[in-house]
């Protein structure tokens, strides 16, 4: 009879703001930066041609702070790519929509979002700039964050 009612209980309103609420916690001190830095390029390439070297980004430093935070998190899911088959988002304008349409049952759909970018971000240099450029990171926190709220305040 108990685990009928953990099972019940695991995806209920109060279950998801309470897994949710400190993991976001730990990205809304970057909201702002995120917000204020959309359509700006937050990372530069170097090179040098005495060094003879593949050129690299060099990231704004508050970028590299959101991204740590992030990694410090729950929130991540190496299986993002499910969220993305399964909602049929295939570029930045399929991402923005969903995340303007979300509800709180779509969280795990959210933090799939959010992983997308910060771990293919960890092999691919352009990914974490592209995230804030576009406005998906900064959108998806400030989703969350909303959702969390909205529902913390109803149950």
């Amino acid at each position: 009879m108990m685990e009928n009612d953990r099972t019940f209980n695991e995806n209920s309103i109060e279950d998801i703001v309470s897994r949710y609420r400190p993991e976001v916690d730990k990205l809304m001190p970057h909201l702002h930066w995120l917000k204020e830095n959309a359509k700006h390029e937050v990372a530069q390439s170097y090179s040098n041609s005495d060094l003879k070297s593949m050129p690299f980004p060099i990231y704004d430093s508050n970028l590299l702070a959101f991204v740590k935070a992030a990694q410090s998190t729950n929130l991540l899911d190496r299986n993002y790519v499910y969220v993305y088959t399964r909602n049929r988002l295939a570029n930045a304008k399929d991402e923005i929509l969903f995340i303007q349409n979300a509800e709180i049952k779509d969280m795990d759909d959210l933090a799939g979002i959010l992983s997308k970018y910060i771990l293919s971000g960890m092999t691919k240099g352009t990914v974490w700039a592209e995230g804030v450029y576009n406005g998906v990171l900064y959108m998806v926190v400030n989703k969350m964050d909303e959702l969390l709220k909205m529902w913390s305040v109803k149950v």
